[in-house]
């Protein structure tokens, strides 16, 4: 009898380390934490931990500190970005994944410090080297904005 390795389309797990390692952004605009849920050429689910230390907080807004809804959907475009450079393995030293259209966002609650955001982003269309996707930014189950996005791989070298 021989054992082997299981053969699994199995939700994947993608740590800081990997997310540095396929995306190009960092601090202060690094806005995804960590990934879960990943599914090749499918979906998967990004982690944003909101906290006061949030540079954009001392500006918006003073006494009443809100997530700025462009930055939620960056945040929502580079948890994308990871699902294409997995799924496509792309070489980051020269190609880079670039936000290319947004369509039908809508924002329906603010984002707050200390809000752990969700955001589930699935692939609707994918052609070669473009990737259309549906997100939604989840804060304690509720959703707190919604778009349709595409990106593109770019050469950069």
């Amino acid at each position: 009898m021989s054992r082997k390795a299981p053969v699994s389309d199995a939700p994947t797990e993608i740590d800081i380390t990997e997310i540095l390692a396929r995306i190009p952004h960092r601090y202060p605009f690094l806005l995804v934490d960590r990934c879960e849920d990943y599914v090749a050429h499918k979906s998967i689910v990004g982690i944003k931990c909101v906290t006061a230390n949030e540079p954009f907080f001392q500006g918006h807004f003073p006494g009443y500190p809100v997530m700025p809804g462009v930055l939620i959907v960056e945040a929502m475009a580079q948890t994308g970005a990871v699902l294409m450079s997995k799924s496509l393995d792309v070489d980051v030293g020269d190609k880079a994944i670039f936000f290319m259209s947004l369509d039908n966002c809508r924002f329906r609650a603010p984002v707050r410090p200390g809000a752990v955001i969700r955001l589930a982003v699935e692939v609707t269309l994918s052609r070669r080297d473009i990737f259309k996707f549906k997100g939604r930014a989840l804060v304690d189950g509720k959703m707190a904005a919604e778009a349709e996005f595409a990106a593109m791989i770019v050469e950069t070298k």
